[in-house]
């Protein structure tokens, strides 16, 4: 979505790879000197998208990105807060924080009702729309149609409300919907480092019925989704995917971010603290969501896939 007289030089937690993949300069953002340096001999800094300033899985996250942000502004940078989901903010400190470098950006995008309800309260101006995955391109996946048919996703990550008794029960619910469907189980992390145990013990459950992807662009893993006549997901960004791919979406909410998700956009699920305690229920439900489930219509789809090029629209307009 970069204007194309944009030239991008990105911070990166592993600055080889990036560039490798997406053929971008790329610097170490945890290398305070080449930070400043970068910055040095940049026009802007574009802060996002995704939930950057939250205090909830990582309380020291909001003081690097709101450390980065305050810097390149005393440095004289256009800062572009770009698709934001903000919070949540439990700490009145970084409530603070937030507030301050958000009242002093260039211009601010935000992808949620709440965070724009934040920013309303701060009085900060801003601009919101859909998520910007929405307009992701997707994909083919080598291999996928060779895979069995019926084909079931699921998209786990590992969380504090994820509890060793929760997951057994998410256990033994899909061995038994696979039993009942038949369907094929993909299991993907869609942040190795962090998913892939979970996905290695559901595939040890059904090692004859599932299998692992590990896709590392982005645009594949929404292609994965073409192929997909439902996914189990507790990942943001695995149901918008498929979403726009018209499969059936069931929600393991474990953030505000997801469930207000699932309320837009009407999708059946639970928060995470609120799992049934019995298995039989559980798959219970996920066979009335695969068997009558609907997905997104197309008009839907379209519609918040043009909504989320507002984004865009907020690249453009800050460059010129």
């Amino acid at each position: 979505m970069l204007p194309p007289s944009v030239e991008p030089l990105v911070l990166s937690g592993n600055p080889t790879q990036t560039q490798e993949r997406y053929q971008v300069a790329s610097y170490d953002r945890m290398n305070a000197l080449e930070v400043f340096q970068v910055l040095r001999g940049a026009d802007a800094l574009i802060w996002g998208g995704g939930s950057l300033i939250q205090d909830v899985t990582s309380a020291i996250s909001p003081f690097y990105y709101g450390g980065l942000m305050g810097l390149a502004q005393q440095m004289g940078l256009k800062t572009i807060a770009w698709a934001q989901g903000i919070g949540p903010l439990q700490r009145s400190i970084t409530r603070k924080l937030a507030q301050r470098c958000f009242s002093n950006c260039t211009t601010i995008s935000v992808r949620d009702r709440a965070s724009a309800q934040l920013l309303s309260d701060w009085q900060i101006p801003f601009t919101i729309a859909p998520d910007p995955v929405w307009a992701l391109d997707s994909q083919p996946v080598p291999g996928l149609w060779d895979l069995p048919a019926p084909r079931v996703a699921l998209t786990l990550r590992p969380h504090p409300q994820f509890t060793p008794e929760r997951l057994s029960l998410l256990t033994q619910a899909l061995v038994s919907f696979q039993k009942a469907t038949q369907a094929f189980i993909l299991l993907l992390p869609f942040q190795p480092s962090q998913d892939l145990a979970i996905a290695k013990l559901f595939h040890r459950a059904l090692p004859n019925h599932s299998q692992i992807l590990t896709l590392e662009d982005p645009r594949q893993l929404k292609g994965v989704f073409r192929g997909v006549e439902m996914v189990i997901g507790m990942r943001f960004h695995s149901l918008i995917m498929a979403a726009t791919q018209e499969c059936r979406c069931f929600a393991l909410s474990y953030d505000p971010k997801v469930t207000q998700l699932m309320e837009e956009l009407e999708f059946p699920g639970w928060e995470l603290s609120q799992l049934p305690q019995d298995a039989n229920a559980i798959c219970k439900t996920w066979l009335e969501c695969y068997a009558n489930g609907d997905a997104l219509s197309t008009a839907k789809i379209e519609f918040l896939i043009e909504r989320s090029q507002i984004h865009q629209e907020v690249l453009y307009s800050a460059f010129l």
